[in-house]
């Protein structure tokens, strides 16, 4: 009786570790967040544990339990959804059933997932495409993309990009009966740092006559030089996405070779021929101070002289929409930025509206005090309706 009580007594320990999920005090609903985070600690140590046993790769094992998540193009009594390709890339297109005297708007949306996982077709992404094109009587194309490890940058670009050339063109707008001066892009997470880099190429490719008039950035990755913001610092082991998750995102994008990772985990990734890129990184001057306080800004450590070579892409404004010079910001569409204050990412976002002020665009930016990454994609929580009204309200009254 005595072995079986240590025994019940540390798998109790242990079960009460694993499930318990320290949460600011601000958090809505902790409970329904710290049933997430068990599901996907659970998701997660399986596949790094049969990753270490050399059976398949990480990613490889969380697609294959988020495919179990993944929806069939259904219409229902408001929205009708198909699948076709655009140039060779798949999307899914929801259209509103009311009929419309006039055209109607159009939405391009780009997935999350850190550009190694997700899809059009998973529920979450498939319900707040669904709901958009409702709430707002648009025309929605939520995209898809070539993933990581299998991959890497600028495969995913390419494929956003050329799915959008394609919906941008009158042949396909009139197809869909969509207004060719009321067309917008959004992306949330890994695809709000794709919809702010094809927003940015968009607007010097002389081939496109037909131009965004809206992007909407959701929690957005913008940045790869700097992995200790402020932002990576408070929240990184946040349990949504803990600042080693984000890292090795933003590593697989590049490349398999963990030794990016290893190098950007300890911030020390950056070539000292690069240096003058951290200019449009500052945090100490880019970020209002009450992002800062308790912080202080060290000038960056260089090196990975020899990553960069090998896989310069970190450092490719089209990977990093945040290296854009002044000049390349100038004259970009009406944007909106979603931050939330439990996401490593925040400072990214926050950055960028104040660059992309600065350059004399006209931004919305709206933080969410008790908001974590992701939120707006958890179906369910109250905090991601909130979100979802305030980023609908802001497409229903600009786009």
């Amino acid at each position: 009786m005595g072995r079986k009580m240590i025994f019940l007594l540390i798998m109790g320990v242990l079960g009460a570790y694993y499930l318990y999920t320290p949460l600011p005090d601000n958090i809505e609903e902790p409970w329904r967040l710290a049933w997430v985070t068990t599901r996907k600690n659970t998701i997660t140590n399986l596949a790094l544990f049969v990753e270490l046993l050399g059976i398949s790769h990480f990613t490889n094992i969380v697609v294959f339990f988020m495919s179990f998540q993944e929806v069939p193009p259904t219409s229902d009594e408001n929205v009708t959804v198909t699948e076709t390709t655009f140039n060779n890339v798949p999307v899914r297109i929801y259209v509103p059933k009311r009929k419309s005297e006039t055209l109607r708007r159009g939405l391009f949306y780009i997935h999350g997932g850190g550009w190694c996982m997700g899809s059009a077709a998973l529920f979450d992404t498939d319900f707040l495409s669904r709901r958009t094109a409702d709430r707002l009587d648009a025309v929605v194309i939520s995209t898809n993309y070539r993933l990581a490890p299998k991959h890497h940058f600028p495969n995913q670009l390419e494929d956003v990009y050329n799915a959008l050339k394609w919906f941008l063109y009158h042949d396909v707008l009139d197809k869909y009966g969509v207004d060719p001066e009321r067309i917008g892009i959004s992306g949330s997470s890994a695809g709000g740092n794709l919809a702010a880099a094809v927003t940015q190429q968009l607007k010097d490719d002389p081939d496109v006559k037909i131009k965004l008039k809206t992007q909407s950035l959701l929690y957005p990755a913008l940045q790869t030089l700097d992995m200790d913001l402020p932002s990576y610092q408070e929240n990184s082991h946040f349990p949504v996405l803990p600042r080693s998750h984000a890292v090795r995102s933003w590593s697989e994008y590049f490349t398999t070779d963990r030794s990016l990772e290893n190098a950007m985990l300890f911030n020390q990734h950056v070539p000292v021929e690069s240096s003058h890129l951290f200019k449009f990184v500052n945090w100490s001057s880019l970020l209002p101070e009450e992002f800062k306080k308790g912080h202080f800004y060290n000038s960056p450590t260089y090196g990975g002289s020899e990553l960069a070579k090998k896989y310069p892409g970190f450092l490719d404004v089209r990977a990093a929409p945040l290296l854009a010079g002044d000049n390349k910001l100038r004259n970009l569409p009406l944007t909106y930025v979603m931050t939330c204050q439990y996401d490593v990412l925040r400072d990214d976002g926050i950055m960028y509206v104040t660059r992309l002020r600065n350059a004399g665009v006209r931004v919305t930016h709206d933080h969410i005090a008790d908001g974590f990454h992701g939120a707006l994609s958890y179906h369910g929580f109250k905090v991601g309706y909130r979100m979802e009204n305030l980023y609908m309200s802001w497409l229903s009254e600009n786009l």
